[in-house]
């Protein structure tokens, strides 16, 4: 297994578990999110891999976002290096060919937010904290959080959080829509694992159209994306999983993917 800054990776069957382990709060280094980078790479070019999972080491934080002694100096060259870094990373995730879920086991401030915001699926445990507090010092959210936010809970919420700077519990998060699921304390990663048994049953191909089409429609009119969706239909019977699918549920058996 590949070293990675900052994080370790696991791999189980399908699944692939990613801690975050910066301590003491996991911040986001320049190297760090180079390693997330090269990380979900590597995972789209292994085809026995469907889903991964995020967490942060411990119970206290996911992640509380970059290290602000990285701005400290005002050097503009490191913003703009750490944008990209942040960009390239979380839009790297955001991509990523199989189904991301986080796993909100504690705070999650600016830019680990943002990491969240880039999966498919947050889970937040119940004394989990969300916020994107980047105007309260001057600087705002570069990684997607102005974009994504909004699209999840709506414009309103998306204010309150970023101009307001509002913080939010679980239970808010979840009634606004910020995330999908709240599990008990320690219990969000045996959530996801579960939640990623079930993408392991979806053909890997499939899933992977189904989540371009999706995702197409955060900037593409229904008109546009209905003639994809049907293009992509068809195309999934020049697959080998196509083939395995509907011959095994005529033969009454499960699949065996083979990610083709």
């Amino acid at each position: 297994m590949p070293n990675y800054t900052n994080m370790s990776l696991t791999i189980k069957g399908h699944i692939a578990t990613l801690t975050l382990d910066n301590p003491p709060a996991h911040t986001w280094t320049k190297d760090g999110l180079n390693s997330l980078t090269t990380l979900v790479n590597d995972l789209n070019n292994n085809e026995s891999v469907y889903a991964l999972v995020i967490h942060g080491s411990g119970d206290k934080f996911f992640s509380a976002g970059a290290d602000l002694n990285s701005f400290a100096d005002g050097d503009k060259g490191n913003a703009i290096s750490m944008a990209i870094a942040f960009a390239e990373a979380f839009e790297a995730l955001t991509s990523y060919r199989g189904v991301s879920i986080a796993v909100i086991n504690g705070y999650a401030m600016g830019g680990g937010l943002e990491c969240a915001l880039a999966c498919d699926i947050r889970i937040a445990e119940s004394h989990a904290v969300m916020a994107l507090p980047e105007a309260s010092v001057g600087l705002l959210p570069c990684a997607g959080g102005t974009q994504n936010l909004p699209w999840l809970v709506g414009e309103g919420w998306a204010k309150r959080m970023i101009l307001c700077g509002e913080r939010v519990d679980a239970e808010t998060a979840l009634r606004i829509g910020l995330v999908e699921e709240v599990t008990n304390q320690g219990q969000g990663l045996a959530a996801a694992q579960e939640l990623a048994q079930k993408v392991a049953k979806q053909s890997p191909v499939a899933v992977s159209y189904c989540k371009d089409l999706i995702q197409s429609a955060r900037h593409a009119p229904p008109a546009h994306n209905l003639i994809k969706e049907r293009e992509a239909f068809v195309k999934l019977f020049d697959t080998a999983d196509q083939t395995e699918g509907v011959q095994a549920f005529l033969e009454k058996r499960k699949p065996v993917w083979q990610n083709k």
